[in-house]
């Protein structure tokens, strides 16, 4: 007699039944995997990317001073930077139309690493950054090209940045752009119409993602030439007293103090009545350019304006 075993079960539908729940499982985690998939990629997409400028200002001065000014040397002209900073970043918004501002990081040299006046009002400037590196005695940044690359290097690998906008033309910063660019970053290099040949090197050019440059109608409202009066021989008529410099430098102190405040006061008073070489360069420049006169040469007058920067401070303290 060959009735069935009624415990006995049919393997193939063992089988059957087994597999039906698992592609059912398989089929559900595919569906929440693509539904997680499409909201990251819907956030990914509302978020917006975002972009810096690089600022070497070393190049900036001497390329936008050469261009506008007719010089290089810095102490021959003024450079409007807020207006000038203002203007880069409108450019970078239509440029990148799409980003945002993370901010504008401004790279320049400073004796022992100190702000000098006109840096410390750049520093207070809202979305920028100021990093410092060395000057050495003639008056050669050291140590920019390397703040520059840390910084490229590591806003594009923590994903801070999309695109960089570098200004400069060293071509030193290539390392920077190479190292930006093994992250995913996207580096466009900014430069400056050179009234003959070229200022950037072509390494640098050749390294980047793409090219920009600014004509002399760009920089014109933001470099004037200063006009100092030279000391002749014969005109000692237009010579300033040793009252008037030493007013004058009063004049300077007390704006430097509302700039830099009583803590940079206590700083510089144990080092009477000498200046730090940075301090003591702005005063220089500053003077020159309240007085309409060249104080170079003139030792006592130098000295008269040295005695009413301090009179103003001690007096103030």
């Amino acid at each position: 007699m060959n009735d069935a075993d009624p415990s006995a079960v049919d393997p193939s539908a063992v089988d059957s039944g087994a597999a039906a729940p698992g592609a059912a499982d398989i089929s559900a985690q595919l569906e929440r995997t693509n539904a997680l998939l499409e909201r990251v990629l819907a956030e990914v997409a509302k978020t917006p990317s975002t972009h810096a400028i690089f600022v070497d200002a070393g190049y900036l001065y001497a390329a936008a001073g050469r261009l506008a000014a007719g010089t290089e040397d810095r102490r021959a002209f003024d450079l409007d930077a807020e207006g000038l900073i203002e203007a880069l970043i409108d450019k970078a918004r239509t440029i990148f139309a799409d980003s945002r501002l993370l901010r504008v990081y401004w790279y320049d040299g400073a004796r022992r690493r100190i702000h000098t006046a006109e840096q410390q009002s750049i520093a207070e400037l809202p979305d920028v950054k100021v990093r410092l590196g060395n000057l050495n005695a003639n008056n050669q940044q050291k140590g920019v090209d390397s703040l520059i690359r840390s910084d490229l290097e590591s806003l594009a690998r923590h994903r801070a940045v999309s695109d960089a906008a570098l200004i400069g033309g060293d071509e030193d910063l290539v390392s920077a752009v190479e190292a930006a660019q093994g992250y995913g970053a996207r580096v466009h290099l900014w430069g400056i119409e050179a009234p003959d040949g070229r200022n950037q090197a072509e390494a640098l050019l050749w390294e980047v993602d793409s090219q920009r440059t600014f004509d002399l109608d760009f920089f014109k409202p933001y470099v004037v030439r200063r006009t100092v009066a030279t000391y002749e021989t014969g005109t000692a008529a237009h010579r300033p007293s040793r009252d008037d410099v030493r007013f004058v430098g009063a004049q300077i102190a007390a704006k430097w103090l509302g700039a830099r405040g009583r803590e940079a006061l206590v700083g510089l008073l144990p080092g009477h009545p000498y200046l730090p070489g940075s301090v003591d360069q702005d005063l220089l420049v500053e003077a020159e350019r309240l007085l309409q006169y060249s104080l170079r040469g003139q030792s006592d007058l130098r000295r008269a304006l040295r005695d009413g920067f301090w009179e103003h401070l001690q007096a103030q303290y």
